[in-house]
């Protein structure tokens, strides 16, 4: 999938940016490391970069989520929760808010439901036929759970988005997860709906929160294979981790034939994150991102959703990881040695203090990867996962766990 033989990536494609400066105010404050500057930066970086002006990429407004619509995922209860804790300032302790993950801060409410409303207005725009693509890099909060914050997640913007879109006639919608996290607040939502097909790659759950994720989480009674986990050793690294999504991912999407695909990009498998044991560079993660947006083209008629999500390395990783998706999503995908804009340094340094990254590579270039065809080695950590999550969802879908597809 990442050879020089790969199919080259789609160009020129419509996209629509769905941003707003006030997105920044999801902030728990300056010592949590979920700091709101890693977005900033990103989108100046796609400024510098041009992609933001360019003729095929709009960059729009959007409507703060109301009550209705978060209602498709979360409690009555816990939207309230949210809005006393977020006016008052008071922890709100059963519903997961006033953690040291998760500390209150004044706005919380108004914050949480903006991000989502973007999720749900770039769901609108690819249901409505508005736009090709449509990211929201500010997204990805896929730990939020119905009645519950977790994880750094108020409110769970894509599963807000997905549930949008079945509410709005989409009976097939899947939803792939490279955050090094499990995806559980989304598998949560839809481990019974055999309408939504949830891909998580992610460290094993024996040593990262949140502790779920294992290859047996394969969906409820009437979904069973629609929830899919990969659940990966620590250290694992580009290509080993290609070799998983490409032994796993391509197959079930063309298998299930999503309407929509909707994806979360966070940025933490790689080797610089502080909070995680992946060993994945900028360089696999920007091959990840090729790969998805040719499968959205091939799967579901190009309709692709990127978001955001986790990543702690605030300057080295985030920012160029997703100017990179945003490329990519545009149809304009950026060299890998291309040299970061001068003022976008200079910017960083005034607003972090630190020193940029001085190209979009670390180094890495083409990464190079041995496919399931190539043979099954037993005594692989990686292949062993692998095969886990095959063995447990592929014959429901028809498929052959050990076979090539």
């Amino acid at each position: 999938m990442s050879s020089a033989d790969s199919p080259e990536s789609p160009r020129n494609c419509g996209l629509t940016v769905f941003w707003d400066d006030r997105l920044i105010s999801y902030d728990f404050g300056p010592s949590h490391p979920l700091n709101p500057v890693r977005v900033e930066l990103t989108m100046a970086l796609a400024r510098e970069y041009g992609l933001l002006d360019a003729a095929n990429v709009t960059v729009k407004d959007f409507a703060t989520a109301d009550d209705e619509l978060l209602g498709l995922v979360h409690e009555d209860a816990y939207i309230a929760a949210v809005k006393h804790a977020g006016a008052t300032g008071l922890p709100e302790l059963k519903h997961g808010l006033g953690t040291a993950d998760n500390p209150v801060f004044l706005g919380m409410h108004e914050a949480s439901a903006l991000v989502a409303g973007a999720s749900v207005a770039a769901a609108r725009a690819l249901w409505e036929g508005e736009t090709e693509h449509a990211a929201n890099v500010s997204g990805g909060l896929h730990h939020a759970m119905r009645g519950a914050a977790s994880g750094f997640c108020v409110y769970n913007d894509v599963a807000i988005a997905i549930a949008w879109l079945l509410e709005n006639g989409a009976e097939r919608v899947a939803y792939v997860d490279v955050d090094v996290h499990h995806g559980d607040g989304v598998q949560a939502a839809f481990y019974d709906d055999p309408r939504v097909l949830t891909i998580s790659l992610h460290e094993t759950p024996r040593t990262l929160f949140p502790g779920t994720g294992f290859p047996n989480e394969i969906g409820g009674r009437d979904a069973h294979g629609t929830a899919v986990n990969v659940a990966l050793p620590p250290g694992t690294g580009d290509a080993a981790w290609l070799r998983a999504f490409d032994a796993v991912v391509p197959p079930l999407l063309r298998e299930f034939r999503p309407q929509v695909l909707v994806t979360q990009h966070g940025c933490d498998s790689h080797a610089l994150d502080p909070l995680a044991h992946l060993s994945l560079s900028v360089d696999g993660q920007r091959t990840a991102y090729a790969a998805l947006h040719r499968l959205a083209h091939e799967v579901s008629g190009g309709r692709w959703l990127p978001t955001g999500g986790g990543g702690y390395e605030l300057v080295q990783v985030v920012p160029r990881a997703w100017t990179h998706l945003l490329a990519e999503a545009a149809g304009r995908p950026i060299e890998p040695e291309t040299a970061t804009p001068e003022p976008w340094r200079d910017f960083v340094r005034e607003r972090t203090d630190e020193i940029a990254p001085r190209r979009m590579t670390d180094g890495t270039g083409t990464v190079e990867v041995r496919t399931w065809g190539d043979g099954y080695d037993p005594a692989n950590p990686v292949d062993q996962a692998v095969l886990a999550t095959r063995r447990a969802v592929f014959p429901e879908h028809g498929l052959d766990p050990m076979m090539d597809v």
